[in-house]
């Protein structure tokens, strides 16, 4: 075991100095502008900044029903290894990216707060992290770099440590004149050609740097050129804990909350040492507003804010100013993000008071997920055999929790042959006889609100974990643990507003025990009949037959040695598996012959499992040869015999081999299985 020593020399060794040093650049204002000039970049405003963070990590394309569609890594969450991964709800996030592209180029969004719209746990937040921890890092990188002024003490000129910083970390070209600023982006205009986005100097200097400016000015007898080397920049690191450019309010009650808090708010102790509380010295510009200049403010629940707030936003989306108290309107540079549930953006829309606010929002819907794949990853991320120690998840149980969870938050087709679990494999990208990609389009059309009712995952997240804790003496978990657990929390479900949604829900938990039982049954099925010996001599003795039936011959019996007739009734035995009429026979044993022969030209063997109709009706034919010898039925009682018992171990050892089970859920499977087929139900 390594000692302290070692570890710190371990760590000492992989420090990188050299990005310290220049994380923490700092240098005169002329410096400054020599950065500028190299990459214009460096003075993107927020919206600029937050899209093209968003675009570093790479865009895919692929096309969905002959239609491109983009999909941004960024939402992944590459960096924190997919923890805060957005999976499914692709739609959403390009229209927050063009919302932010749009502002990034001055058409108009900018102005606007970005409302993120949708019901409990559909993600708002996560999207809102995301961009957040996007901007950290992106501004830690070179492509990312910010940069914000101070001001010397001119009691200490050449002491650094003296320098009174920029309390709202702005742009350091704030410093030129307005009078002069189109002089100064015509000198920039080379480097800025080169640029994706024009160099362009607009805001203000806030009113502490105002202060200071002129204190400097009148220092110098008006000599601008002498107040700039009054000046150092810095490099700033974007960071929430730090409350450096990003920024988060959360509403409280009415009692413990004034717009100070977006703000900021008067340093009283400094007002004796300045002699006035309009002194810019003597205020604290740390309010949620002031804090996220640069880069990024999030409104928890927006629309739950005071009346007094909201002047507040609507003043910093359209003019990107707020108001301090004793101070005139301040510039601010930042991405104004909010979100909402569903009943908070209803009172908005009939309140005729939050008229500018509503004029003042993008709304972006973030709906449930309503692609069972998707779901199924979100709580494959919590909950798998890495990260959940000591208990095996059985196969589907997952699946049958995300499967009911996405079934609750899809509307009733309009189409009257299809039932909802149709809808659901077909928007999951399964095909069904007589469904095109266009009727799949045509169905999400005739949808209203569909994703932004339902189920929230956080529900199917918390009954997974209750699973998991209620049974402490079983070393897996199944669908039914899981499934038992959602309709019991069903009972007092906060959520539910009626007992006609209730009884709902529970109906759909039984057509997911229902598809679950089928999916078990198939793959019992497959276990058993997974005998390759068996399955390959199955398949020559039908392939004999067809043979000898469609050229007329007659078949040799292996054991007699005589020459008999083609077995009709094997070859039927198999072909019914699949449903193939008496009437079509021949045409189906003539496509296999001619499947065989169209091999045997090409030099290729034929191989029973390359053909998918014929392997299922093989499979299906051996299962039902083989399951009454391995009495699987035998499972519900207590007597089993030595041999039945070996050979229902091999089948257990399938099903742990081939589907994931461990050796209870493959023996829970079986019996449920074999109950099923004791009460006559052995289909396939």
């Amino acid at each position: 075991m390594a000692g302290g020593r070692e570890i710190v020399s371990f760590l000492a060794e992989r420090q990188n100095l050299e990005q310290f040093r220049k994380k923490n650049w700092q240098g005169t204002f002329e410096e400054y502008l020599d950065l500028v000039a190299q990459n214009p970049a460096i003075t993107r405003n927020a919206f600029q900044r937050c899209y093209d963070m968003i675009l570093s990590y790479g865009v895919d394309t692929y096309e969905v029903s002959r239609e491109k569609k983009v999909h941004y890594r960024f939402f992944d969450d590459p960096l924190d290894n997919g923890r805060d991964a957005i999976f499914g709800l692709e739609d959403s996030q390009v229209q927050l990216v063009n919302a932010l592209k749009s502002a990034a180029h001055g058409y108009g969004i900018e102005k606007r707060v970005l409302l993120l719209h949708g019901p409990v746990g559909s993600s708002k937040s996560t999207m809102a992290r995301l961009l957040k921890k996007g901007l950290e890092r992106y501004s830690a990188l070179d492509e990312g770099a910010v940069y914000s002024l101070g001001w010397i003490d001119p009691a200490n000129p050449s002491d650094t440590s003296a320098i009174h910083w920029c309390p709202m970390n702005e742009e350091p070209l704030h410093l030129f004149p307005e009078e002069f600023r189109p002089d100064v982006v015509a000198q920039f205009q080379e480097a800025s050609a080169l640029a994706d986005y024009p160099l362009n100097i607009s805001g203000e200097l806030c009113p502490f740097c105002r202060f200071m400016y002129m204190e400097s000015l009148n220092r110098h007898g008006g000599d601008w050129s002498k107040v700039v080397q009054d000046v150092h920049v810095r490099r700033v690191l974007l960071s929430e804990k730090d409350r450096i450019g990003i920024g988060t309010f959360q509403p409280k009650d009415e009692k413990n909350q004034d717009s100070t808090e977006l703000t900021g708010d008067i340093n009283y102790r400094k007002i004796a040492e300045y002699g006035t509380d309009s002194d810019p010295r003597a205020f604290n510009f740390d309010g949620e507003f002031n804090v996220a200049n640069r880069g990024i403010i999030e409104f928890i629940e927006v629309l739950k804010l005071d009346v007094a707030f909201l002047y507040d936003l609507l003043g910093a989306s359209q003019e990107h100013k707020v108001k301090p108290k004793k101070f005139a309107q301040t510039d601010i540079d930042e991405v104004i993000l909010g979100h909402t549930n569903e009943p908070e953006y209803r009172r908005l829309q009939n309140n005729e008071f939050m008229e500018a606010l509503r004029d003042r929002t993008v709304k972006i819907d973030v709906p449930y997920v309503t692609r069972l794949s998707n779901e199924v990853k979100i709580y494959e991320k919590d909950y798998n055999n890495e990260k959940v120690k000591g208990k095996h998840i059985a196969p589907h149980t997952i699946e049958m929790a995300a499967m009911w969870a996405v079934l609750t938050r899809l509307e009733e087709p309009k189409n009257a042959s299809l039932t909802l679990l149709q809808k659901l494999k077909l928007y999951d990208g399964k095909s069904l006889p007589g469904f095109t990609e266009e009727n799949i389009k045509e169905l999400k059309s005739q949808t209203k609100r569909e994703g932004m009712l339902g189920i929230s995952p956080r529900y199917v997240q918390d009954k997974i974990s209750n699973a998991l804790v209620a049974h402490p003496d079983a070393t897996s978990i199944n669908p039914f643990m899981v499934l038992n657990e959602l309709e019991s929390g069903l009972g007092n479900h906060s959520l539910i507003t009626s007992e006609e949604q209730r009884d709902h829900y529970r109906q759909l938990l039984e057509v997911v025990k229902e598809e679950y039982e089928n999916i078990v049954k198939n793959e019992v099925q497959r276990a058993i009949a997974a005998d390759e010996d068996a399955m390959a001599r199955l398949c020559a003795n039908y392939i004999d037959n067809v043979k000898a039936y469609t050229q007329r011959e007659r078949v040799k019996n292996k054991f007699t040695g005589q020459y008999e007739e083609p077995d009709d009734r094997l070859m039927r035995s198999i072909e019914e598996k699949i449903d193939i009429p008496d009437s079509r026979k021949d045409d189906f044993r003539r496509e296999i012959m001619n499947y065989i022969g169209a091999l045997s030209i090409d030099g290729k063997k034929f191989d029973y499992k390359t053909n998918e109709r014929l392997y299922k009706a093989l499979q299906l034919k051996l299962f039902e040869d083989q399951k009454d010898s391995i009495k699987l039925t035998s499972l519900v009682s207590s007597v089993i015999d030595q041999e039945t018992q070996e050979k229902i171990d091999v089948v257990k050892q399938r099903l742990i081999r081939d589907h994931g089970y461990d050796d209870e859920s493959a023996t829970d499977v079986l019996s449920y299985v074999a109950s099923i087929f004791a009460r006559g139900d052995v289909t396939g």
